[in-house]
């Protein structure tokens, strides 16, 4: 399984796992809000703490302030932000409705994500969004709203969207367990600050069995194991495609919405689940079919000659981009150590005078072997110098 592979289906698992969520929060609709994110974000920041270990906190000390900052944008726009906004948006308009807006974050995380970093979009992943956000909005339709259910909806967008994008920059030096970690614990404290705030002293009290139930969900399959996989799929494959995936969550909550009895799976929802599951597909590049390279054009570091070059200058055909990581495929050799011991001769003496073949350039007649004189070693007074000294 190549890293492509791994981190679709970890982006896929999270967004199933975030999907099934949405039919939790059905059942906590009495407990208060703030004070349920409260004990899911800090249990979940308690249980994840073990998993990152004593010296695995090492990278937090390095953080700058403005990385510290992205940090707490990123609890407070994609997680309790995204959650307020949905549900004030549920207040004013039917659930569907934040659900068709969501369903657009990955066509804005498509063109946001190469505009940040000065670069075209994808057209593969641009198109396969656009695919991913109608198939949404067919599962889950278009329900009654107003005003304030729309401002609200377009909130919850804004966060899902910050939830991808305000990542990217600190994923790289936290890793996707401490990155999870760090953002439970500081969306616990501004979840417990919004909870004062907005509730007052009625903000926490002790869930029932139902509610505690749902709560445990949330924070143990939900967020730990949901957010972990998800900022190893992001890490990846990236956020533009790791984004597409979140057109499951909708399919998710349809799919478990019959299982506590607050709604149906029928036709429109088939369709839609098609349609992301296209979608994701052409995004994700798994449409696209890779030319098989035969088993003899590989060898153990894939050089050859170039034929295009008189100077006959050894190339290698599988030199991975600047700055991508390069792993070694199932039928690629990694050379070790001195790998072509076995080919090797003894030469009775250095090369000397006349000891070179036709064609072959020994050394130089003029100047050191400094490396700017590589370009001149096929010069022509050079060949007909060397020539001269093989007729003598």
């Amino acid at each position: 399984m190549n890293v492509t592979t791994r981190g679709s289906l970890l982006a896929a698992l999270a967004c199933v796992l975030v999907g099934g969520s949405f039919t939790a929060n059905s059942v906590l609709g009495e407990y208060p809000y703030a004070g349920g994110q409260f004990l899911r974000y800090g249990l979940a920041c308690l249980l994840l703490l073990p998993l990152v270990g004593r010296g695995g906190m090492a990278p937090l000390r390095g953080l700058t302030a403005r990385q510290w900052i992205r940090l707490a944008l990123l609890a407070a726009v994609g997680m309790v932000g995204f959650n307020l906004a949905v549900l004030a948006a549920e207040r004013t308009a039917e659930p569907a409705v934040p659900g068709v807006f969501v369903g657009c974050a990955p066509v804005l995380v498509a063109v946001l994500m190469p505009f940040l970093d000065g670069r075209r979009p994808q057209r593969p992943v641009l198109y396969g969004a656009l695919i991913v956000a109608v198939g949404a909005f067919t599962v889950q339709g278009w329900g009654h709203t107003d005003g304030a259910g729309i401002a609200f909806s377009v909130c919850a967008l804004v966060g899902e969207v910050g939830f991808a994008v305000l990542a990217v920059p600190v994923l790289r030096p936290l890793g996707p367990r401490l990155l999870a970690a760090t953002v439970c614990g500081l969306a616990a404290v501004e979840s417990a600050i919004a909870g004062a705030i907005i509730d007052g002293c009625a903000w926490l009290r002790t869930p029932d069995t139902t509610e505690l139930a749902a709560l445990l969900w949330q924070a143990v399959i939900v967020t730990v194991i949901g957010f972990v996989c998800w900022y190893m799929g992001m890490q990846r494959i990236g956020a533009e495609r790791a984004t597409l995936f979140s057109g499951l969550i909708p399919v998710a909550a349809a799919c478990t919405a019959p299982l506590v009895g607050t709604g149906s799976y029928g036709p429109a929802q088939a369709a839609g689940s098609a349609l992301v599951g296209a979608g994701v597909a052409l995004g994700s590049g798994a449409l696209r079919r890779r030319a098989r390279r035969p088993a003899a054009a590989v060898s153990a570091a894939a050089v050859e000659d170039d034929a295009r070059d008189e100077r006959r200058v050894v190339v290698h055909r599988d030199v991975p981009a600047a700055g991508q990581p390069h792993e070694a495929g199932a039928r690629d050799d990694v050379l070790g150590a001195d790998p072509l011991a076995a080919h090797q001769k003894p030469v009775p003496h250095p090369p000397r005078h006349r000891d070179g073949q036709s064609g072959d350039v020994v050394g130089e007649l003029d100047g050191g072997a400094g490396p700017e004189r590589l370009g001149e070693s096929c010069g022509i007074g050079q060949r007909e110098r060397l020539g001269d000294d093989r007729l003598g």
